[in-house]
């Protein structure tokens, strides 16, 4: 079956100002459908047709032979991650096994932040920043392009898009100013403990 686009969990405008929905409507309804649209072409009559998307990830990573299909996977993957972890009028401090687990690994919550955001604005070019759960600890981690932390044996449970086309609509070249309007407004962090919990399950 066909991947397909998931919609948008909250209207184009629901974001603004801290993202628009000039941008949703470009970085959703394009560069998203984009990569569904190529992807479900480059799978089409191979091993990958009946496969899962995290499977296609997993499976097509690290072979320039399937270079194409996996950048179109990994980032229809992100995406749909991006997506569901930000919320009109997120932002603020996580509670519960999240906040737990994010002051055993890093310290504190401000810690974290800091070293988010590093990984944010020091990835070269297009990629993602992640907090990602290894084995039993939560770990901050950038990759480039649409790579992402399942090809490292990590689990995603939050990723911020820092390619151009996520930002410069809002902010211009100022990415560390849209790095910090991501965490405080935007992170649904009750969408992130619910990834933890998954990818504890």
């Amino acid at each position: 079956m066909a991947f397909q686009l998931p919609d948008l969990p909250y209207d184009y405008e629901a974001l603004a100002p801290y993202m628009s929905s000039k941008t949703l409507h470009l970085h959703h309804d394009k560069h998203h459908q984009t990569y569904v649209t190529n992807l479900n072409n480059l799978i089409e009559g191979t091993e990958f047709a009946s496969k899962s998307l995290e499977e296609i990830v997993t499976g097509s990573y690290g072979d320039p032979a399937k270079q194409g299909i996996f950048n179109n996977a990994g980032q229809h993957w992100n995406h749909n991650l991006f997506w569901r972890i930000m919320k009109k009028g997120g932002g603020g401090a996580p509670g519960g096994e999240l906040a737990r687990r994010i002051n055993d690994a890093f310290g504190s919550f401000e810690a974290f932040k800091e070293q988010f955001k590093t990984a944010a604005v020091t990835q070269f070019g297009s990629g993602w920043a992640w907090l990602a759960l290894d084995g039993d600890t939560l770990k901050v981690m950038k990759t480039p392009n649409g790579e992402n932390p399942l090809v490292h044996g990590m689990r995603p449970i939050l990723g911020l898009d820092v390619w151009e086309h996520a930002y410069y609509l809002d902010y211009e070249n100022r990415r560390p100013e849209y790095v910090a309007a991501f965490l405080n407004n935007l992170v649904n962090w009750d969408e992130v403990e619910a990834e933890l919990h998954k990818a504890l399950a």
